[in-house]
């Protein structure tokens, strides 16, 4: 990403120009995941997944040897139950010339990626993505690694590489960014009750506070 990308309002995603890419998130890579804590993951990329959807951006699912290492979770699946993930052998998702071919294909250039594992399945698209003029976001609480140490050290390279990290709340308050959007409004309500942990229970006391009539209206 070049420098005059990382500031100003244009460096802030919208559902108009992200397209997500969700990497192996199946039984086998979650069976090593020691940087966080699995269900925290479970429940983030989920949640991010679903605010995908609420926003019409494009989500790319994909599974590596999916036929040893699981098929993708099964709560993931089922938010875009018509999409057959892209299965490959390939390591690094970006020399998959399917998943490339599918990115450009939306004709978006910020790219937003999240997976398993961090320094590997995650590390390696978003730099080579990043290489080739796309602005790449890695979504850092829906992705994890074999350790702390090992997700902490490739975050750290990415954003060596010009890949800005993020959290999927922060995806979602980007794309939502003002609550007159009132037609993704109810969406992105039930998206942080579901999976907004205390977020999403202060959500809903504004959205009773807004619905209270005040003392001069009662």
């Amino acid at each position: 990403m070049s420098s005059e990308n990382k500031t100003g309002l244009g460096a802030l995603l919208t559902p108009e120009d992200s397209v997500l890419a969700l990497i192996d998130h199946q039984p086998f890579q979650f069976a090593n995941l020691h940087s966080h804590e699995p269900t925290m993951v479970i429940n983030n990329v989920v949640g991010l997944a679903k605010a995908a959807k609420v926003f019409d951006v494009p989500t790319i699912l994909t599974t590596v040897l999916e036929e040893r290492g699981g098929l993708l979770l099964q709560d993931l699946q089922d938010v875009f139950p018509e999409q057959k993930p892209i299965n490959r052998t390939l390591i690094n998702t970006w020399q998959d010339e399917r998943v490339v071919d599918a990115v450009k294909a939306t004709g978006r250039k910020k790219l937003i990626i999240a997976g398993l594992w961090t320094e590997i399945c995650v590390a390696m698209p978003a730099i080579q993505a990043a290489g080739e003029g796309f602005e790449v976001y890695v979504v850092t609480d829906a992705s994890g690694g074999v350790s702390k140490e090992a997700h902490d050290m490739a975050v750290q390279r990415m954003i060596q590489a010009g890949v800005v990290p993020v959290t999927w709340l922060a995806v979602l308050g980007e794309w939502q960014r003002d609550w007159a959007r009132e037609e993704t409004v109810q969406g992105v309500a039930g998206v942080q009750a579901q999976h907004g942990g205390a977020s999403g229970v202060a959500f809903a006391w504004e959205m009773q506070l807004l619905a209270t009539p005040t003392g001069e209206e009662a």
